[in-house]
Order: structure tokens, then sequence, then C-alpha cells
């Protein structure tokens, strides 16, 4: 094996291992002649990827798109960083330009299918990410797309259960965590989610997003905030319903008093639920820099 196969190999196995700037790191070593192969674009692009520099993306993209021709993997990294830039219309005919490539590559069709969920074409998606699982079925990008899509049609049961099936088919992906913790937050059950995001910055600490819901995830995890697990359980609406049908009710048996100390208590919850999450998250903060 030459020198610069070496480098696009260890270049790959960083990336495998999620360290994104040290693969970048490598690449630079690359001799002219061989950084314009289409092998190093593709790594360049995806460990730009990995560090959410999309217009470094869609930049590197073009540059290995204009030296090497087609490429399935870089027209779907340029439709995956104009996506990010929501530049949606460029983003479809890169992706469709890739899927004119390779129209079997279940990433592009998962990477359409992602797309269309984020401008509201859910039945399109749908349809793409059923292309997808036929044939790959346990790819994490299938399980993600299924997670973005339950997500953008307001199914959190469905994201939820998604989110499940991909941590047990991969217990120990990073994204699989990432995607369970954010179901579990939203659906107000924030111990799993502190969990769920921890491990993630565990496997990916280079990835500031996981890093920024660990640090969420924390706040809502601090005892003082402990009277406010039903809020997070139930949602605003659905508690503020549940504490005026019950003053109601407790009125009309005649228990005034009984009303009277539980709209006090609500009145205080209400008060608690407001001036507690920035003080705790000021606490933890202080804390998380030192």
């Amino acid at each position: 094996m030459s020198a610069p196969e070496a480098v696009l190999m260890r270049a790959a196995q960083l990336l495998e291992l999620n360290r994104a700037e040290q693969a970048l790191a490598e690449l630079s070593r690359l001799p002219a002649a061989l950084a314009t192969d289409v092998a190093a674009f593709r790594l360049r692009a995806a460990a730009l990827s990995d560090l959410d520099r999309w217009a470094e993306v869609a930049t590197v993209a073009r540059q290995g798109l204009a030296e090497t021709g087609p490429d399935a993997e870089l027209l779907g990294r340029l439709g995956l960083a104009l996506r990010h830039l929501d530049e949606y219309a460029p983003a479809e005919r890169a992706l469709l330009d890739g899927l004119a490539v390779e129209p079997q590559n279940p990433w592009l069709l998962c990477q359409y299918a992602d797309l269309c969920s984020a401008v509201g074409q859910t039945d399109k998606a749908e349809r793409l990410v059923a292309r997808a699982a036929a044939l790959a079925p346990e790819a994490p990008p299938v399980f993600a797309s299924r997670f973005q899509l339950a997500y953008a049609r307001g199914d959190d049961r469905a994201a939820e259960r998604v989110a499940r099936e991909f941590l047990g088919a991969w217990p120990g992906h990073p994204v699989a965590l990432a995607l369970h913790g954010a179901a579990a937050a939203q659906r107000g059950r924030v111990d799993a989610a502190h969990r769920s995001f921890g491990q993630a910055v565990a496997h990916d600490p280079t990835d500031a997003d996981y890093a920024d819901a660990a640090w969420e995830s924390r706040v809502y995890t601090h005892p003082l905030l402990l009277p406010l697990r039903p809020l997070y359980r139930l949602g605003i609406l659905r508690t503020w319903l549940i504490a005026v049908g019950v003053i109601v009710l407790l009125n009309l048996a005649g228990l005034d008093l009984l009303a009277g100390l539980f709209g006090l208590a609500w009145l205080l919850f209400c008060v608690w639920s407001w001036v507690a999450p920035p003080l705790v998250r000021r606490l933890v903060r202080g804390r998380w820099r030192a």
C-alpha cells in the first residue's frame, strides 16, 4: 500500500471513530495529485458533514463534481448540505441527479426522504423511506429517516417507537442515542433523555449538537425542577385543563376552601415554572463551565 493510500485509509478509519477533525488533518497531508481523487473528496465532504460545516460541504462537493464528474455520494452530500442551508430546490436537484446515477442507493433515498419531510411532503417521504427500507431495513439512515418522518407528522409515539427500534439494532450508535434522547425529551421523560444524550456525547464527543442537548437535558433533571415533571409529561395545555377542571369540580362540590388552596398552589406552580428553569440553567451552566 502506498503512503497516500494509507492516508485515505486512516482518514476513513478516523471517520468511523467519529474523529472528523483528525480525518480532515490526515486528508490535508495528501499530495496534490491524490487530493483531487474522488475518494478524497468523498471523505472530506463526509468529515465536514460530521462537523455540521454545511457551506464547506457544499463547496467541497461541488469541487469534487467539477473535478471527477457525476458521483452519487458527492451529489448526496451536496443535497444534504443545501437542505441544511435551506436551499431546498437546488438540494432536490442534486439528490435527483444522484439517484439518476444510483437509483437503488438507500442513503440517497433517505436523504431525499428527509428533504421531503422538511418541506411537508410526508406522503412522498414515506414512499422513499419504504424503498430504502426494502433495500436496507436495518441501515442507520433508514431508522433516522423513519424518525424524521414521524416527527414531521407530529406523531411523537411513532417517533419514540422508531428511536427504540434504532437503539435496539444499533445500541452504541450516537445518532440512535441522540434520537432516543430527543424522543424521550419530547415525551417529557427527562431522565431517559439525559442518559441517552450523555451516551451520545460519550460515543461522539466532537458533536456540538449532542453536547448542547446533553447540557439542556441536565438542566431539566435538576432536583429544583422535579415539581415540574408533570408539566413536561403532560404538556402545558393538558396540565392547564386538568388544573382548571379540578378547581371547577371542587367549587361545584362546595369545597370552596380546598378549591382556593388548590388555586393558590396552582398559582405558585405557574410562577415556579417561569422562574425556576432560567435559574437552574444559570446554576448548571456555572458548574458545566467550572
